[in-house]
């Protein structure tokens, strides 16, 4: 199209903004098409969601604390003393056309909002997304999460029900654990003695200005560097480091993701009309001396929780300052020290194998056992922390001794991920020789052949040479070499202690796993066969294959 022909509004905006010459490069971008692509576009579609039906929400939400009598439509409550901020979500719930849809959409977009990041970070993971150049991506990614997860646990605290002022309640002693400051760090977000008078108002300003903001301002930037670094892809014919094989932004890649937001849309407001979720007239009021039975947080705060149920309780004092272990190891290290791991490992791994070349095919996860196992391990990790934030609900539910569970927990957090790394990395590379031996082999035929000495054999056939590019569009990962102790002029090189322990966490991270076949032990299989009867004509694609493995040898 030129610029001649451009509607009128658009060439009034070209003209003064010169959008045409920025439209003709940007809309005709190509992105890939598949499926593990659109968890990060219903982590994005439901940001969306939150905020609209948010914005709904806040024109008759009271943040504020000060007490009422409850003279609304719910006749169970009627009479009953309770903040602004209660009677507010009772009244949403009840008195407000769509306002319990709305609530529950909020809700449901929430829970899904915080999956998907999940989902969508464990896929970049396995797949090796985050490496050159896109590892601050991958923070700025894992920051989204984290401010996801302070936004719903905040959002979660304001309707000021009984269930939300338990979990305020436990977050209060966790944060007055803190060595010297815990106090002063109690009064500064309560405004006071818990529960304060100011809590909800300064949460309602944190949870929708702030952290919202700070979420779209990222978005933004995540989706500028995706779009500035191209888009990663899974390895097939035609890709390659220095392409991107898929469809252009305009007009199919915005039609797909216009239609699948509306297909967010319509399953979320689906979750909000048929399942029911917070229902906070249940709960009552928030009343610091009643606690709700059987209580849970929302799933996404379940491990911190577990964390702190299944640590033993013990705690010293030194020079008149009581040190609650308890609450310190548990809620204050632990997780600190996992999502700082989590955020730093794509600079943790590029030190310890020393690759600092830009990636733009995605690995197969089995093809790095090492980061798969590591991955299983922090899956397990998580997982088992989740399940002790319910070992009450644990036991009640199978009829087992509560401490029973909390101790086998308290082992199970330990050899678990050790146990799930040990496992996934030994069964990444079983699949690593199966996939070399379709390679060198090809497929079973289920023929079975007789040779004139009486041996008896299978015979193979070869697989296509699509799929042999595909599990040979890979490079050859080699333990790091660090040199010798000393240059030609017997000047011992820098950092020497340092670079032993990479070169041993590199032997390490490859021990064991499985290289792609080389050309010639590709041509040395086709060549000599796989047994009697097994005759070469039938291996059409090997020529093409390879010159396949030669390029990537």
């Amino acid at each position: 199209m030129s610029d001649k022909d451009f509607p009128p509004p658009v060439k009034y905006l070209d003209d003064r903004l010169g959008i045409g010459k920025i439209g003709r490069k940007n809309l005709r971008k190509v992105f890939p098409d598949h499926w593990s692509f659109m968890l990060g576009e219903i982590a994005l579609y439901s940001f969306i969601i939150l905020i609209l039906t948010g914005i709904f929400l806040t024109f008759w939400f009271k943040p504020s604390m000060a007490e009422i009598e409850y003279q609304g439509s719910y006749s169970l409550l009627k009479g009953l003393h309770m903040s602004e901020a209660y009677a507010s979500t009772l009244d949403i719930s009840f008195d407000v056309r769509g306002g319990l849809l709305m609530r529950q959409i909020h809700h449901w977009a929430a829970v899904l909002f915080i999956a998907a990041m999940m989902v969508h970070l464990l896929r970049i993971f396995f797949t090796g997304a985050f490496r050159k150049p896109r590892e601050l991506n991958w923070v700025i990614g894992f920051t989204m999460l984290f401010l996801g997860i302070i936004e719903g646990f905040i959002g979660y605290g304001l309707p000021d029900d009984l269930l939300s002022g338990t979990g305020l309640r436990i977050t209060q002693g966790m944060i007055g654990a803190s060595p010297v400051i815990g106090t002063y760090m109690n009064f500064f977000i309560f405004g006071g003695e818990f529960p304060g008078d100011d809590m909800v108002p300064r949460f309602f300003i944190v949870h929708v200005l702030l952290i919202p903001g700070l979420i779209l301002a990222l978005v933004t930037v995540h989706l500028f560097l995706v779009v500035y670094h191209k888009h990663t892809q899974y390895a097939g014919p035609g890709r390659t480091n220095n392409n991107v094989v898929g469809y252009p932004l305009m007009p199919v890649y915005m039609a797909k993701a216009g239609g699948f937001f509306f297909v967010v849309f319509g399953i979320t407001a689906l979750m909000g009309a048929l399942m029911q979720i917070n229902p906070v007239w249940l709960y009552g009021p928030y009343n610091p001396a009643e606690v709700t039975a059987g209580s849970q947080p929302d799933w996404y705060m379940g491990w911190l929780e577990g964390s702190v149920r299944i640590m033993p309780g013990f705690e010293s004092t030194f020079w008149g300052i009581t040190l609650s272990w308890n609450l310190i190891i548990p809620a204050l290290l632990i997780p600190p020290a996992f999502v700082t791991l989590v955020a730093l490992y794509p600079f943790i791994e590029a030190w310890i194998t020393g690759d600092k070349r830009e990636h733009h095919l995605l690995d197969r996860p089995r093809n790095m056992p090492t980061r798969t196992g590591i991955g299983a391990a922090f899956i397990t990790f998580y997982g088992l922390l989740w399940v002790g934030g319910g070992n009450d609900l644990v036991a009640t539910h199978f009829g087992i001794s509560l401490n029973s569970v909390t101790w086998f927990l308290r082992f199970a957090v330990i050899l678990g991920p050790i146990l799930a790394f040990w496992i996934t990395r030994r069964v990444a590379i079983s699949l690593q020789r199966a996939d070399n031996d379709r390679i060198l082999h090809g497929l079973e035929t289920g023929i079975i052949v007789r040779s004139p000495d009486g041996a008896y054999s299978e015979k193979h056939t070869p697989i296509s040479t699509y799929e042999a590019y595909e599990l040979t569009a890979r490079d050859r990962n080699l333990p790091l070499d660090i040199g010798p102790e000393t240059d030609d002029n017997g000047v011992r090189a820098p950092r020497r202690a340092l670079n032993k322990l990479r070169a041993r966490l590199s032997r390490f991270y490859f021990a064991d796993a499985v290289q792609k076949p080389t050309r010639e032990e590709v041509e040395d299989a086709h060549t000599h066969g796989h047994g009697p009867g097994d005759e070469h004509e039938e291996l059409s694609d090997t020529e093409t294959f390879r010159e396949v493995t030669s390029d990537r040898s």
